[in-house]
């Protein structure tokens, strides 16, 4: 078939899924397309970059260029903004993007002379083009999916919805804390507001964007994993002069599934394979009833122990559908991977090409402040400070393992050990302190009005089960030592360097490995202390595990095959490797337990994530809607305050609207001011309740308070409600009388 036809096939296949998302998706097809289109635009106005830094891959960085684009015109916008230069707006988020867009390309051309250039062939064409199919594919289905249960209603969705009304509301950054009147959030915001950002660039709504921007960092979770690991086994094949196969495309196909589709083995174990164990056996039935988060929440759990902890991974998350900080920054945790993969891939290819170098100051100098890789790391880890602060940490190291194989690539064409060894040195010193630094300076605008809410490093108390630790991670160890033990035999017998993807694998594995380990040894300390000391750092570092697992894991998928002879290795990793393929089942029995019936498109209920509203908030639903559509800005509204999880702060939450005390615990982590939040607290039931007129205007004003809402909940929480007071402090703006709902603005 000729060149011309494969492509042929490829635009049909696309265009065939996009006049699909018009079927599934009904009339949230429009605001489906305005971000496809919208991530197109800036993955080809980003593409000299990404061909920059990622140039080597097949694709020539496509895929990664999509999401340089979000991340780097998204940053632009969010420093201008928090400097005071601009307003965050749609008019500054469109010229901004076009301006990045314009930079982007003259450069290109400025110096286009000095750079290498090859033809395009179809093999690359065909390369990106396969990413993008794998994007939309996946970002299609997870849309289409998560319009049977679009509320952003349950668990901590009140939160992350809120905050993005919060800043959607806002042309200044930091945005209010829509729980704590009169303050700035005081949280990692930066997943959310780039789910902002790119609202405000396509002029859309926060009430459909909410979900869509949680579909399309699940069909970035597939496509980058698949366009890495692909790469990857290609280059192997091309750095053992194989011929290359089909396995590349089928290692990152098994990557991508790995990475956010799969579960762990306790859904194999305890939630198929003990019942259909009971049932062969005719064994009496166990009490113990298997959800799907079970999964995430086994050791210290079942059995129940006083070191409840917590072990996530991204298909749970993209199921459960909460916006938080460490779902929207696995986009931009895999394209920092696949760029340090670009960086070895560079160097060992400087290697191989034997010019050996001197290395003078000059030379340092360069190597270390002028490096285009370093400077993105540094960029990346600084943004981590406010996405995710605990991938800051995580890839720093892990990222870092990586600067150190490329400095010493670097350093190898020397002919002396020892100056190898002290340059490499020397060079990874500098260059760790020079990103240190230089993110340091990227995330100045956020910690400079941050409050950090740890309190310092613990040593566990507690430890995990072996066998419960065992089966949650016992196949991902049980391969990764695989493959050190294949690529070590292999080196011994035929006396050859490690490949540079090798290496890479290495990396991935240590990393890996230490991360799953870290928390059975030492534990960030914050307010959750006594059982769940150790849940949230099991949680942040394990869930970036799961991750790096599933990118090595998909690359042995391919490379395990390669190694000659060696039976038993490869019989542990089909083993393996079944294992791996049967939890992806889990996404399976999630989405039904979840959703529901996605296999009749009749039941699509659309992506507004506020429709929830009408049946479960009925008596509120048409105040809320009122406050959207009438009040411009930030103004203080008093709602009736109650507990993390809880039905309450719903008014703050779907609008944005601050308050004067949020959900408790939540603000108690966020502030660890107590006593003020107490207070607040009191501030709240003195308006409510009081019969002094003088008191409540006094603390209005002090809170500048401008709206009092009045509803089912505020009559609940206050049983001694002043309603006759509260009516004589104003004009009543809004009253829905069959609700006995209404909403009092205040006379000063």
């Amino acid at each position: 078939m000729s060149e011309k036809k494969v492509f042929g096939i490829r635009v049909i296949l696309l265009a065939l899924m996009l006049a699909g998302s018009g079927y599934l998706l009904g009339t949230d097809v429009v605001v489906f397309v305005k971000w496809w289109l919208c991530l197109l635009t800036l993955g080809v106005g980003f593409l000299p970059l990404g061909q920059m830094l990622c140039g080597s891959f097949e694709d020539k960085g496509w895929m990664v260029s999509k999401v340089l684009g979000i991340a780097c015109t998204g940053f632009v916008v969010w420093l201008l903004t928090c400097m005071g230069i601009t307003k965050f707006n749609s008019i500054t988020c469109l010229v901004v993007v076009l301006v990045c867009i314009a930079l982007n390309w003259l450069l290109w051309f400025i110096f286009k002379k000095h750079r290498e250039s090859s033809p395009i062939t179809w093999k690359q064409v065909f390369a990106a083009f396969d990413g993008e199919l794998i994007f939309v594919l996946f970002f299609l289905a997870w849309t289409y999916v998560a319009g049977f249960r679009p509320e952003a209603y349950g668990t901590e969705k009140f939160m992350d919805y809120g905050f993005m009304m919060s800043m959607m509301r806002s042309e200044a950054l930091p945005a209010p804390d829509m729980w704590y009147a009169g303050e700035n959030l005081n949280y990692y915001y930066g997943g959310q507001y780039f789910a902002v950002f790119l609202t405000k660039l396509t002029r859309t709504e926060v009430a459909q964007t909410y979900n869509l921007m949680r579909t399309m960092v699940a069909g970035f979770a597939f496509a980058l994993p698949f366009i890495l690991v692909r790469q990857m086994v290609w280059d192997f094949h091309t750095s053992r002069k194989l011929r290359k196969t089909n396995s590349a495309n089928i290692a990152g196909i098994f990557a991508g599934a790995a990475v956010s589709l799969a579960g762990n083995m306790h859904y194999l174990v305890i939630g198929k394979l003990l019942p259909w164990i009971r049932e062969i056996f005719g064994l009496p039935e166990s009490d113990y009833r298997y959800w799907f988060p079970n999964s995430t929440r086994y050791i210290g759990y079942y059995p129940a122990e006083k070191d409840k902890t917590i072990h996530e991974f991204p298909s749970y998350s993209f199921v459960l559908g909460d916006l938080h900080a460490h779902v929207v920054n696995v986009v931009f945790v895999l394209t920092l991977i696949c760029i340090i993969y670009a960086m070895i891939q560079k160097y060992q290819k400087l290697k191989e090409c034997q010019k050996q170098v001197e290395m003078t100051p000059k030379y340092l100098m360069k190597q270390v402040f002028m490096e285009p890789y370093i400077l993105i790391f540094s960029f990346f880890i600084g943004l981590f400070h406010w996405t995710n602060y605990w991938d800051f940490v995580i890839y720093f190291v892990m990222g870092g393992f990586g600067v150190i194989y490329c400095n010493y690539l670097k350093c190898a064409r020397l002919q002396n050990k020892k100056e190898i060894a002290k340059n490499t040195a020397i060079l990874s010193v500098c260059h760790a302190l020079w990103v240190f630094v230089f993110a340091a300076i990227f995330a100045l605008p956020f910690t400079l009005q941050f409050s950090s809410m740890t309190v310092g490093i613990g040593i566990a108390q507690n430890h995990s089960r072996p066998y419960q630790w065992w089966l949650i991670w016992g196949v991902q160890i049980a391969l990764t030592v695989v493959f050190f033990i294949g690529i070590f035999v292999e080196w011994k017998k035929k006396k050859k360097v490690l490949s540079h993807v090798d290496w890479f694998g290495v990396i991935l594995g240590v990393s890996a490995l230490g991360l799953i380990l870290i928390p059975e040894i030492i534990y960030v300390r914050d307010i959750y202390e006594a059982e769940y000391a150790r849940a949230n750092t099991m949680f942040k570092l394990t869930y970036q595990a799961f991750m790096m697992f599933g990118i090595l894991i998909g690359y042995l998928f391919a490379r395990i095959w390669m190694l000659k002879k060696q039976y038993v290795i490869k019989a542990v990793a089909v083993l393996g490797f079944i294992c791996i393929a049967g939890t992806c089942g889990y996404i399976g029995t999630a989405v039904t337990s979840w959703f529901g019936q996605v296999q009749n498109p009749s039941l699509y209920e659309g992506l507004d994530a506020t429709a929830f509203l009408e049946k479960s908030f009925s008596s509120d639903a048409a105040a809320i809607d009122w406050l959207n559509e009438n009040i411009e800005g930030n103004p203080v509204i008093v709602e009736a305050q109650g507990d993390s999880y809880s039905d309450y702060e719903r008014v703050s939450a779907m609008t944005g609207l601050p308050t004067l005390a949020g959900w408790y615990v939540h603000e108690w982590l966020w502030r660890g001011n107590l006593e003020d939040l107490n207070y607040r607290i009191s501030v709240l039931e003195t308006i409510y309740t009081s019969d002094d007129v003088a008191q409540i205007k006094a603390l209005l004003d002090d809170y500048n308070v401008k709206y009092i809402y009045v509803g089912r909940l505020e009559r609940q929480k206050y049983s001694n409600l002043n309603e006759r007071m509260l009516s004589s402090l104003g004009k009543i703006v809004f009253w829905d009388s069959g609700a006995n709902t209404y909403i009092i603005q205040v006379e000063r």
